[in-house]
């Protein structure tokens, strides 16, 4: 069901740390009336804004006080019993915005769905378009075509180790370089699936050709690069940028671009 277009005053809660930097892009800094502590870019914009827990345990008594009319929300990132229980709330319960961009061309969508939805805020449909233009320039110029395919494993967490299946945001995002993941697995519309977690013996280990440590949610560091080459003795280690590789909206537009340049390193 598309989301109701917001009037010229919305009062919005983001709970997804990137569409909250992308609000912000859009003109919708001053609408922000809530974010989670993990909602963290732009800093100064944000300064002021509340904050009601984090996104998989939302302060929602806190969240319900502040009145937003608008509650954005993710798939991946929050839980769907929050969720209903905003629903709960009866003639009090604000629009659920749900974004859930699986691929990097769905940066696009996300785009086009929040300006529609807040469309009639002044400013916010030309900043859309600003964007999505931006984004169509990154996204043609990141394509495998003429690049080496490589067998990546990108690890987001470490007791246990945990990936990404193929059908993920990330893994579509790295295959625009040719950077396949392993294991070759989908993980499903949601749920755990989409994010396995690794016993350590799987004999697929033994083909991965780069392993990358991603800097989120798991805060990987030199320290665990050790551990992370026994586990895939044969391949190559290294340190990303997890902000870059992960979040979509406007940061796509930077993620593309590093996205890039550590395929030529």
């Amino acid at each position: 069901m598309p989301a109701v277009r917001a009037s010229m005053s919305p009062r919005i809660a983001s709970l997804v740390p990137s569409v909250t930097e992308l609000l912000v892009a859009l003109g919708l800094g001053v609408q922000l009336v809530a974010r989670t502590g993990f909602c963290i870019h732009p800093a100064e914009a944000l300064r002021d804004v509340p904050k009601v827990g984090g996104t998989k345990d939302v302060n929602l008594a806190k969240l319900r006080r502040l009145a937003p009319t608008h509650v954005v929300v993710n798939v991946d990132e929050n839980r769907l019993d929050t969720i209903e229980a905003i629903r709960a709330w009866g003639a009090a319960a604000p629009e659920i915005v749900v974004t859930h961009p699986r691929d990097p061309e769905h940066n696009l969508d996300l785009v086009d769905q929040l300006g529609a939805t807040f469309g009639a805020v002044p400013g916010v449909t030309d900043a859309a378009g600003r964007i999505a233009s931006a984004l169509r320039r990154e996204l043609a110029a990141t394509q495998p075509a003429g690049r080496a395919a490589r067998r990546v494993l990108y690890l987001i967490w470490r007791d246990p180790w945990m990936t990404v299946a193929r059908d993920t945001y990330i893994s579509r995002l790295l295959a625009r370089v040719g950077w396949h993941t392993l294991p070759d697995v989908c993980g499903g519309d949601a749920g755990a699936a989409r994010y396995p977690a690794l016993r350590g013996d799987e004999s697929w280990l033994a083909e991965v050709d780069d392993v990358l440590l991603s800097s989120e949610p798991y805060r990987f560091t030199e320290r665990d690069i050790a551990a992370a080459a026994a586990l895939c003795p044969s391949a190559a280690v290294r340190l990303v940028d997890g902000e870059m590789l992960s979040w979509y909206g406007v940061r796509a537009i930077a993620g593309l671009a590093y996205l890039r340049d550590i395929a030529m390193a």
